[in-house]
């Protein structure tokens, strides 16, 4: 089973007036990295969140998003500090009297101030971060859920772009045997055309046309190239980091393909491997996205 990188999900969890709602978007990404946005309660847990994100998402760009209320009120929305408030009143009457302005007190004067503001941020107790956990276990829950169906959308295109594949590869093989007979049936012909008034060796001559056929033969390529194919239908079954199992898979499919090209004698082959080479690349595109 292959998952998507892309995903989003979403959490909620509540118990006795404190809930916990949290949000996860995920994108390509070579390795996992983690943005955290969360209240400052949770501040002295944030190893703790990380940890049970990372056991739950392999790869991805990861942005979590954690916001907590307690009766309704975000814990961490601003709180005015009453005392401070007196005490902020009565030195502003002290420096209007002393100055002797006439100016009246505003709100905008309370609200240049930060220190009469404070924020509910004390930390939480085990029995509260629970609600966090759970709400965090939820968003990974969903995301995966999105993921798992964008991965089989993924797994199907995949497997139809191999098959196509190894017909290809299949076609290659049919073509090879019978164009490359024709060649050496027609280059050893015009060799003994070329020297038939000369005295030569003619196992000298068998000899090199063996090493020329063994310098352009692509046997072993395609069966290399078969096996690949093979272990990548395998591979999309396997939930053990696929998407780096898949694009090493790529490259070494890339690497055979080059190969044949480069040693085929037959101009329909070599259509043919660069056809296979142009799937190639739309499946390295397709499992970038492939966690």
């Amino acid at each position: 089973m292959i998952y998507s990188m892309t995903g989003f999900g979403k959490g909620l969890a509540t118990n006795n007036g404190l809930s916990a709602e949290v949000e996860i978007k995920s994108v390509n990404s070579r390795f996992l990295e983690i943005f955290l946005k969360m209240p400052s309660s949770l501040s002295s847990r944030e190893l703790e969140i990380r940890d049970i994100l990372r056991n739950g998402i392999k790869r991805g760009k990861v942005n979590v998003f954690i916001q907590l209320k307690n009766n309704g009120i975000e814990s961490d929305f601003p709180i005015i500090d009453e005392a401070k408030v007196e005490h902020f009143l009565t030195e502003l009457k002290k420096i209007k009297k002393k100055a002797k302005l006439t100016e009246k007190i505003k709100l905008e004067h309370f609200l240049a101030n930060r220190e009469i503001f404070s924020n509910n941020n004390s930390a939480f107790s085990d029995d509260e971060f629970k609600i966090v956990v759970e709400a965090i276990k939820a968003a990974i829950k969903d995301m995966m859920s999105m993921k798992k169906k964008e991965g089989e959308v993924l797994r199907k295109d995949l497997s139809v772009r191999i098959k196509n594949i190894q017909q290809k590869v299949e076609e290659i093989e049919t073509s090879y045997s019978t164009e490359v007979n024709v060649y050496y049936s027609k280059l050893k012909e015009r060799i003994a055309s070329l020297l038939q008034d000369s005295n030569f060796d003619a196992d000298r001559l068998k000899t090199e046309l063996a090493l020329i056929a063994d310098k352009v033969d692509i046997t072993e390529e395609t069966v290399r190239l078969k096996s690949h194919l093979n272990y990548f239908l395998e591979s999309l079954d396997y939930s053990d980091e696929t998407g780096r199992r898949l694009n090493f898979l790529c490259q070494e499919l890339n690497r055979e393909a080059n190969t044949i090209s480069s040693k085929s004698l037959s101009v329909s082959v070599t259509h043919t491997s660069v056809a296979i080479k142009e799937e190639i690349e739309k499946i390295r595109e397709q499992i970038q996205n492939i966690e």
